[in-house]
């Protein structure tokens, strides 16, 4: 649905943060006469009516009738559409739509395409991909937007002048969905990896597999760039009119031991890169496929990967203080990432500290895992923190590791420094890891200012440590 296409409808937004303002925005700029409900709480609906629009009306209570009244609602992301009011506006004939729909309905071609659009999901490594891709076609040349689930709504970027070269777009599984929805197709769609997330935003693991997958399996982009080594894309039946094009796979991009390949030739040595852990070595060669799917050469591109500039939050080497290395990877919202974090400092004595918002997900393959690759200590936090414990409690008695319970962040941080000191020297600093493997709702806003906080607790600066590198046109 194009934003032109809701003039004469009854339409409502839902949520203000930064997708709800920016939906307000593109809206007014095509359709500055339309009346707009606005569904949010009661601070938000006082920032909303010191913008003076005398269209826009806030109500700050919400439920299925209330939504029933209107043609479409425009919703934010972090806002489940299987919630009760959602489906009861649904069955009642409403169309509830995302920022993504719209933005991906305005730039659709004649045949349906959104041209020179690389669109990246994925549980583990979305964020770093789309952002190295970006840097890699950046320097071929081309004019490169880097928005999306990153940190900047694609409808920020409705009408850009001059339009970029190519869009290096990041979307999360709450976005997914609206890309199908839309109408439209990318030219090319990246699916890294899928593990079990964000449950309690879909339901079910099954749901959120299949909401991934609509990227793909509804979305019908040109040209789909899958991980050979995930078993579920490995069976996906692609849709007529989708080419497939493996990474990870011998064929064609793909990692032996260290040395980045493209078939048989070797490329290059990734372990000078300036990408953390071996899971986002890996992913280049995702993001060098996609790279050749736009039509450029990957080869001639994949050394100015060593110039890349890694993001904030997502294993970012914060630096040494009182003895220890600091690393921030409060982006780490699954026990996956936790353990793909911890594997980057196998050869070092870590403090993990690990809990936050509890969606229910299972930590049992994590414990497993403690079994034979424990860090020196595991600090607990968070709501479901008590969880984790009682769940690793006896393979810490069995003399695995320390096992810590904290009742915030400060305190784990705290106890963090007292399980590593004293331990024999390795041979390397300590380090106290963030790698929550879990959201931050509820102390925290979201995983930037769980981020932010951990570097202030830990002696630096949270702003010189917050910025992400690239993001917008360049």
């Amino acid at each position: 649905m194009r934003i032109s296409q809701l003039d004469g409808l009854r339409v409502a937004l839902w949520g203000w943060g930064r997708e709800g303002r920016a939906a307000h925005r593109a809206i007014r700029a095509r359709l500055p006469a339309l009346e707009l409900t606005l569904f949010c709480s009661e601070e938000e609906a006082d920032d909303a009516r010191r913008l003076g629009d005398a269209r826009l009306h806030a109500c700050t209570q919400v439920d299925g009738a209330s939504l029933a009244a209107f043609d479409v609602v425009v919703k934010s992301p972090g806002i489940s559409p299987y919630g009760e009011a959602a489906q009861a506006a649904v069955a009642s004939g409403t169309r509830i739509i995302g920022g993504t729909s719209l933005w991906f309905a305005e730039h659709a071609g004649a045949d349906g395409i959104v041209a020179h659009t690389a669109c990246v999901t994925g549980t583990k490594g979305k964020s770093t991909t789309t952002s190295l891709l970006a840097h890699l076609l950046r320097a071929s040349g081309l004019r490169t937007a880097l928005a999306g689930n990153i940190g900047l709504p694609l409808l920020e970027l409705l009408d850009p002048s001059p339009a970029p070269d190519a869009w290096a777009i990041e979307l999360s599984s709450y976005q997914t969905g609206d890309v199908a929805g839309s109408g439209a197709r990318p030219d090319v769609a990246v699916v890294l990896n899928l593990f079990p997330e964000h449950l309690d935003w879909h339901g079910s693991h099954a749901r959120y597999v299949e909401d991934k997958l609509k990227l793909v399996t509804r979305a019908r982009p040109r040209i789909a760039v899958l991980n050979a080594a995930d078993p579920i894309l490995r069976g996906l039946a692609v849709p007529d009119g989708t080419e497939v094009r493996w990474f990870g796979d011998e064929r064609g991009w793909h990692l032996r031991g260290d040395v980045l390949h493209r078939g048989a030739t070797p490329v290059m040595d990734t372990r000078g890169l300036p990408l953390p852990g071996r899971h986002n070595r890996g992913n280049l060669a995702a993001v060098l496929t996609a790279v050749e799917a736009l039509g450029h050469d990957a080869v001639a591109l994949a050394p100015h990967a060593a110039s890349f500039r890694p993001l904030p939050h997502r294993l970012q080497w914060l630096g040494e203080r009182d003895g220890f290395g600091w690393v921030n990877d409060s982006i780490s919202t699954t026990p996956h990432a936790t353990l793909a974090a911890l594997e980057c400092f196998a050869d070092r004595d870590v403090a993990v500290l690990v809990g936050g918002h509890d969606r229910g997900l299972d930590w049992s393959e994590f414990a497993s895992a403690m079994r034979q690759h424990a860090p020196a200590a595991v600090i607990t936090m968070g709501a479901n923190g008590p969880r984790i414990h009682e769940l690793l409690l006896p393979i810490a008695r069995a003399g695995g590791f320390r096992l810590v319970a904290s009742r915030g962040l400060g305190e784990a941080i705290d106890l963090a420094r007292a399980s590593l000191t004293g331990l024999s020297p390795r041979g390397c600093t300590p380090v106290v890891l963030l790698s929550p493997g879990a959201p931050s709702f509820g102390p925290y806003r979201d995983y930037v200012e769980r981020g932010r906080d951990f570097a202030r607790l830990a002696g630096f600066d949270p702003d010189a440590i917050s910025t992400i590198p690239g993001l917008g046109i360049a």
